[in-house]
């Protein structure tokens, strides 16, 4: 099994598909990678080299932001939307959507379950 800036990538997967089980790479910057690095996209992740694995590392580490450096720099820029009073601060700050969705009778999923209202 292949192991990618801490992320075990499955054997049975092509490369492409594989490579986006790293937080931060869709399937348009594996094809970058895999262009850059020139590996065949149709190969198997358990068909790769050490040496393509070893490639594959370096070019993910020095050009892209993935994992924990890209996780922590999104949780600080919702903290300092927070803390400067804006809008969207203040709509990830009460758990809405800040994009501009409707909300009537949307958005189950950002303000979670209905609380049932008892009418008397």
């Amino acid at each position: 099994m292949a192991r990618i800036i801490g992320v075990d990538l499955p054997n049975d997967k092509k490369v492409e598909i594989g490579l986006t089980h790293i937080y931060g790479i869709g399937r348009a910057s594996a094809r970058k990678i895999l262009s850059i690095t020139k590996i065949d996209s149709s190969k198997r992740i358990k068909d790769l080299t050490s040496e393509e694995i070893v490639l594959l590392r370096d070019v993910i580490r020095n050009d892209y932001n993935v994992e924990g450096d890209l996780r922590k720099d999104i949780t600080m820029n919702m903290k300092r939307l927070r803390e400067i009073g804006c809008y969207r601060g203040l709509r990830h700050r009460i758990g809405l959507p800040c994009r501009g969705q409707s909300t009537h009778s949307n958005a189950r999923s950002h303000k979670g379950p209905r609380s049932s209202r008892i009418k008397k």
